[in-house]
């Protein structure tokens, strides 16, 4: 087999495979064989049907058709490796030469991962926050623990800011109910701003029994924009108790037994999250530093590619919320414009990570334990809310298993780039952080804040955060007879480029194994420490 590479810009190549009719034999083969159980000819039991028979009823051209189009993508992907080019995306194929019997030659054009020079992995200076835990910080999470703790005692005064009501609502619009606009017993906090507009101001001075109206739009249902008049009826007016920081507060709220005791406990809780949270800072920053000393071009295709697929997932996730794209605007306070710059970012961002890491694992060689592959895919469907089992089924099933294999090289590749760092706090004081994520210090080395960046940086979403997200976005826009005013946080989506040459069509039969080569992939795509 002989190849020529043309190289059409740094991010995609053309090349030309001359292959000897005899390569092409084993899939010609294979046609026969598969076509010979399928037809139906007198005097032949099924499967013992000639070629030369097979030739006379099919016809030759259509056999050469389909063992071409089998036999293309492996030939395809020794040529790439012959010369150490790694394809992305599906290639372009065309066949400009076809002799029967004597020689084959193609084209296939696709995107490539640039070619780009490693920096120095050894002393990247790293900086994460200092684990140091202040008084008020202690006395913030106490308050914060207080407050669960609160309970709720009945008050017989006009309402004001911070009281807890119980009210009932009703929307009407030109005199006429609104049906989906009528709620009973619903607990509120005055001064939160959190229900509708102008609700607050109607509450402000009224005592429990007494009725107001007031104007507000609608912001749901088949009259969603109107104004409407809403009644509000307070039911009651309560105050917000919160139990005394002492001893008895400690035995009831903690495993403490005096308030001493639970603050310093505190303080232990809150310097462990914190290095466990220097793990997950050290491992984006370290990935930063390196992304900042790398210049490399990108193609431009998968990045598409990337972005295509953000609004697939944000799109699919607010469906699954219940919401549309106004309602989730509205409720985070961003714009698409400003949406379409984040995913734009993001995706060149990933996709620049992903080739990183995946020549890191090359040059280093690092390997994975069968163990480690049983670990992930375990944390995977804890996240996702499935048995372990049928995750790793579906994987199976949706040839997602190479996927799997890429975000785990990808973590570890991370992890050798973190532990070759020099990692400081912001004090100046040194960090091992690889004790931290090696667990060594006894303190798990892993945190939801340092999955998070994981999870950015090598490129793809866990299920369990597009649920939180999704949540989120529903909470910005409960349903209620008038518009909120709450925030939701931003969305953060993620996915890899592909980065092997899929098969190309087949004729007939071969089109679907294509379509199912270029399904979506699982949601179990994240990086974990």
């Amino acid at each position: 087999m002989k190849t020529d590479v043309e190289e059409l810009s740094p991010t995609r190549v053309k090349l030309t495979v001359e292959v000897p009719f005899a390569e092409l034999k084993k899939n010609l083969d294979q046609v026969y064989r598969e076509v010979s159980q399928q037809i139906r000819v007198p005097g032949f039991r099924p499967g013992r049907v000639p070629p030369r028979v097979i030739d006379q009823r099919v016809g030759r051209p259509a056999v050469l058709e389909q063992a071409i189009n089998e036999a293309m993508p492996q030939l395809l992907i020794k040529a790439l490796d012959e010369h150490e080019i790694v394809g992305l995306g599906q290639p372009d194929y065309d066949v400009t030469k076809l002799d029967d019997g004597k020689e084959l030659v193609f084209t296939g054009e696709l995107d490539r991962r640039p070619a780009f020079e490693l920096p120095d992995l050894d002393g990247i200076p790293v900086t994460v926050e200092s684990t140091e835990v202040t008084p008020d910080q202690v006395e913030e999470y106490l308050g914060s623990l207080r407050e669960r703790f609160a309970s709720l005692k009945g008050v017989e005064r006009p309402v004001a800011d911070g009281d807890f009501v119980s009210i009932d609502l009703a929307a009407s619009v030109d005199g006429k109910a609104v049906e989906d606009a009528q709620a009973s017993g619903i607990s509120y906090e005055v001064g939160t701003g959190s229900m509708l507009d102008g609700l607050d101001e109607a509450l402000a001075g009224m005592s429990a029994g007494e009725t107001t109206t007031f104007t507000a739009e609608l912001a749901g249902g088949q009259l969603a924009g109107l104004d409407a008049d809403v009644q509000v009826t307070v039911n009651s007016v309560k105050v917000k108790e919160l139990p005394p920081l002492d001893d008895d507060f400690a035995q009831s709220a903690s495993e403490f037994d005096t308030i001493g005791e639970l603050r310093a406990g505190t303080r232990k809780q809150l310097e462990g999250m914190r290095r466990s949270g220097q793990a997950g800072q050290a491992r984006e920053r370290a990935l930063d530093a390196v992304l900042d000393r790398i210049d490399m071009p990108l193609p431009e295709r998968i990045i598409d590619e990337e972005i295509a697929q953000r609004r697939r997932s944000l799109s699919d996730r607010l469906e699954r919320a219940g919401m549309t794209m106004e309602d989730y605007l509205e409720g985070s306070g961003q714009t698409m414009a400003a949406i379409e710059e984040e995913f734009a970012s993001d995706a060149r961002r990933s996709v620049k990570a992903g080739f990183i890491l995946d020549k890191i694992a090359s040059d280093e060689k690092i390997g994975i334990e069968s163990a480690e592959l049983d670990a992930y895919v375990t944390q995977q469907a804890y996240q996702m809310g499935v048995a372990p089992q049928q995750l790793a089924k579906q994987l199976t099933d949706s040839g997602q298993l190479s996927h799997v294999v890429s975000d785990v090289l990808r973590s570890k590749a991370l992890t050798l780039i973190t532990e070759r760092a020099t990692v400081t706090d912001d004090a100046g004081n040194t960090v091992d952080v690889a004790a931290v994520i090696r667990g060594e210090d006894g303190e798990s080395g892993e945190d939801g804040e340092g999955d998070e960046g994981d999870a950015d940086t090598a490129g793809a979403e866990t299920a369990g955060e597009a649920r939180a997200e999704a949540a989120d976005a529903a909470d910005a826009a409960d349903a209620a007879p008038a518009k909120r005013r709450s925030r939701t946080t931003k969305p953060k989506e993620s996915r890899e480029a592909e980065d092997k040459p899929a098969r190309a069509p087949r004729a007939r039969r071969a089109k679907a194994k294509a379509a199912d080569s270029e399904a979506t992939e699982s949601e179990a795509g994240a990086d974990q420490a």
